[in-house]
């Protein structure tokens, strides 16, 4: 067992120095509260690692100079209250103890006082069992385990401050090289930020147990450049078409088979079953909030909080059979026959 342990471990620093910028690799960082995170466990590391090397060549020494030798039956020197000593491992550490405050209460104070320039993006994030809900107060946006973000320039900065909240249990917001973790708890807000210094994904994922799948609460973070990430909030501002048919539209009002497999009929199974109870499709009657808001379920590239690729199968599966993608998922079974989830699945990737 301790053979596979050490092996897993050699195997992870081995991937990170051979892709040291795979998105979860905590020594690549990209945005300061990370960076100011970073440097301190580089410091940190530092001065213990000197205390270990101290440490271990006092022993070798100790070892080597006062081992046993044939025919020696004497003791070595013993000493007993020696000042030095005492003064050396008393006030050492104490210097080091104080060291090792000051760099940790600088970095905490500089992050978390951090102040807020008025360019700034305000987003608030909500843990539910087990997916994240993102919401944009000041474009009046909801979105689910994507978290989309623009890149901040240093010479323009435009951080992205996160207001944190739970539904249900505790959770913890991770992206290892945005930020460090932040907890979020029932009826208490706490607050982090980033300012991402390069576009691309970053991975991230719930870091604290919350459940059976807590493992499988991913999450990502797109930076876009601003322009990117206008254009994706007016795509994101669009509501879905109602489906009510235009009177005047003669092919529109022509009674349609049941068993067509269409959009249309996708969009009434999803009325008419429990799907709008849970969750919210803006421009139609869906308006539940115990789901992911799924107006512009196409525009993510996974499903289930991160856990496979957004398409068509796998929105079947995921449907028909939660618990085949993530066992003890709180997304119920809907039994639909094949017919039902085949239209449902043909209106659902309408919704981009």
């Amino acid at each position: 067992m301790l053979w596979n342990v050490a092996r897993s471990r050699c195997l992870s620093c081995a991937t990170l120095l051979v892709w040291p910028h795979w998105p979860g690799n905590i020594f690549s960082t990209s945005s300061t509260p990370a960076r100011e995170v970073h440097g301190l466990s580089i410091f940190i590391l530092i001065i213990t690692g000197g205390i270990f090397i101290g440490v271990a060549s006092l022993l070798v020494f100790a070892l080597v100079r006062f081992r046993h030798r044939t025919g020696d039956m004497t003791e070595p020197p013993q000493v007993f209250g020696s000042m030095q000593i005492e003064l050396a491992w008393t006030i050492i550490p104490i210097l080091l103890i104080i060291v090792l405050f000051l760099g940790t209460a600088r970095v905490i104070f500089a992050v978390q006082d951090a102040p807020k320039p008025t360019s700034a993006l305000d987003v608030t994030v909500v843990g539910h069992q087990f997916w994240w809900e993102f919401r944009y107060p000041k474009y009046n946006v909801v979105t689910a385990n994507e978290l989309h973000v623009p890149l901040s320039d240093p010479q323009s900065p435009t951080p992205t401050f996160l207001k944190l909240t739970s539904a249900d249990v505790i959770h913890s917001f991770w992206i290892p090289r945005l930020a460090g973790k932040t907890d979020l708890l029932p009826n208490r807000v706490n607050e982090m930020w980033v300012d991402p210094h390069e576009p691309g994904l970053f991975l991230g994922q719930c870091a604290q147990f919350c459940g059976t799948q807590h493992a499988k609460m991913l999450l990502r973070v797109y930076v876009d450049s601003p322009q990117d990430f206008q254009r994706w909030i007016a795509q994101q501002q669009q509501a879905q078409q109602s489906g009510t048919p235009d009177p005047g539209d003669v092919a529109a009002n022509r009674p349609e088979s049941s068993d067509a497999i269409t959009p249309e009929q996708g969009r009434r199974v999803f009325e008419e079953q429990a799907c709008m109870n849970c969750h919210t499709i803006s421009g139609t009657a869906a308006n539940g909030r115990f789901g992911p808001d799924l107006t512009h379920l196409m525009s993510r590239a996974t499903i289930a909080a991160g856990i496979v690729p957004n398409t068509p199968e796998n929105l079947r599966i995921w449907i028909t059979a939660p618990d085949e993608l993530k066992p003890g998922s709180l997304m119920p079974a809907m039994h639909l026959n094949e017919l039902q989830n085949a239209q449902l699945v043909a209106y659902l990737t309408t919704l981009r």
